[in-house]
């Protein structure tokens, strides 16, 4: 029964259900937080540590991904990740104290540290480089639609139901996806990994974990506070004793080494700081809604999702047409310069002006964001042999996260730096700049890639760009049928 269904088909439904519901679960929960707070009888700034504590897990468990993954099989780590986090999910639900919750998600968190990293190698595996573009595009479903969808379901959930409900939502998704690829997911063992490097997976999980605090925590308690300072410092002191260990190790669970491919090592730095300006727009945008224009959280969400129709309209455009004709360079430095543009204008919107220029800016950058993300991602892994996309997968998706979480920081800082909100005539009401200057800071990242976007060579990548074929109709007394199609 199961060689009925092409791999490429289970390998790319189990991944994006199983992605969906983790990056989901990342947004959705932070509209339940004030919620759970009252719920729990804890202030506000108690209830940080729900989202934090799934971040720092996160980033402590996706180095050792790779590794399991070729060791155990691909296979077996997945679905294993997939019950660890569905079940997670369940406690967190029925958890009665903040301490159980905030100990849930970090069982969370190590179930989805190692989803993404093992489900995207096991794409890229099952897709060869000339379809890789396809692969891409299904990846941008989870990556990107999910942010969006987050803030409206969480709203309707926890407006209509329970905000214990923003973790019941994840079941259903989990069981099937589970009993899917149970039934028909492919997956031996076809890399053969050496010895668990512990020191390197200690180092790692230190560094990445204390950094994901730091910057977490930085907006809230001040970048100033002991505490932010210290695990800062500690994450860059581990990243430095990280590197110096793993460049000595014949077989690191970090493979820093990969960074010594031009297209690996370019792709890897758009990433990074394309998820650190659209997270971080995502994050603003909605703030903007709801503190800036005092709309509810509903309303906020359906404000935001106009992003995730140009995604999804963009990811099209990108695979069938920009990608095949002009290869990765020139598509994502387009990508970025109107996303770079798009972030600007949004500094144009006042107290009075009609949502829907917002809204309508929001689909722009939804087009944009296609833009960077399916060509980067379909030429990252051109010129990885399948025997290290597992590790490549690793280090790719904690860039990823990492990126995400500083967009997040950096943007919230700054409106912190502003302000929130101002007093006119003894009334106090919400202060935009903040918001102008969040918004123009993810410009500023945007054009910041491009320089490392021009980088990229199109030769590198040239076993990805495959120009689609078109059937001529044959001439009258021709032998043999014309065909249009080359590689580009």
């Amino acid at each position: 029964m199961r060689g009925h269904i092409d791999q490429k088909i289970v390998v790319g439904v189990v991944f994006v259900s199983a992605m969906f519901m983790s990056i989901l679960d990342a947004t959705i929960v932070n509209v339940a937080l004030p919620t759970i707070g009252r719920d729990f009888h804890v202030p506000a700034t108690a209830v940080d540590g729900v989202s934090i504590a799934f971040l720092v897990s996160l980033a402590v468990f996706i180095p050792a991904s790779g590794w399991l993954g070729d060791r155990l099989g691909a296979k077996k780590v997945l679905l294993t990740a997939i019950v660890v986090f569905t079940a997670a999910s369940m406690l967190c639900g029925i958890a009665q104290t903040l301490g159980e919750l905030v100990f849930f998600r970090i069982l969370q968190g190590a179930g989805g540290g190692m989803l993404a990293p093992v489900g995207m190698a096991m794409l890229y595996r099952a897709y060869p480089p000339e379809e890789r573009i396809r692969a891409s595009s299904i990846l941008m479903t989870p990556t990107t639609v999910a942010p969006a969808l987050g803030p409206i379901l969480g709203g309707v959930l926890v407006t209509t139901l329970s905000w214990r409900w923003v973790f019941f939502v994840n079941l259903p998704i989990g069981i099937v996806s589970f009993v899917f690829g149970l039934l028909f997911l492919e997956g031996g063992t076809e890399h053969r990994p050496g010895r668990f490097d512990v020191s390197g997976f200690l180092l790692a999980g230190l560094a990445l974990g204390s950094l994901m605090y730091g910057v977490s925590e930085g907006p809230i308690k001040g970048w100033g506070s002991v505490a932010v300072a210290a695990t800062i410092a500690c994450g860059l002191i581990g990243i430095a004793a990280l590197v110096v260990v793993e460049l000595r190790k014949v077989e690191p669970i970090i493979d820093l080494r990969l960074f010594g491919n031009r297209l690996f090592r370019s792709s890897n730095g758009v990433i990074f700081l394309t998820m650190a300006a659209f997270v971080g727009t995502i994050f603003t945008v909605t703030l903007f809604f709801q503190d800036g224009r005092g709309l509810s959280a509903l309303t906020s969400g359906l404000g935001v999702f106009p992003e995730a129709i140009g995604v999804m309209l963009g990811a099209q455009l990108a695979t069938r047409v920009l990608y095949p004709r002009f290869g990765p360079r020139r598509h994502i430095c387009a990508g970025l310069l109107l996303m770079a543009v798009t972030a600007a204008l949004m500094t144009l919107i006042g107290p009075d002006t009609s949502l829907w220029w917002l809204r309508g800016l929001m689909f722009v950058l939804g087009v944009s964001m296609a833009g960077v993300f399916v060509p980067v991602q379909a030429a990252a892994f051109a010129t990885i042999s399948p025997a290290a996309t597992g590790r490549a997968s690793t280090m790719f998706n904690a860039l990823r996260q990492l990126g995400g979480a500083i967009g997040v920081a950096a943007f919230t800082s700054a409106i912190v730096a502003v302000g929130a909100f101002h007093r006119v005539s003894g009334h106090v009401i919400p202060e935009l700049g903040g918001y102008h200057v969040a918004f123009l800071a993810a410009a500023a990242v945007a054009l910041c890639a491009l320089p490392i976007a021009s980088a990229i060579s199109d030769l590198d990548a040239a076993a990805t760009i495959v120009r689609r074929t078109k059937a001529v109709r044959p001439r009258v007394g021709a032998g043999i049928p014309q065909t249009v199609g080359e590689l580009s």
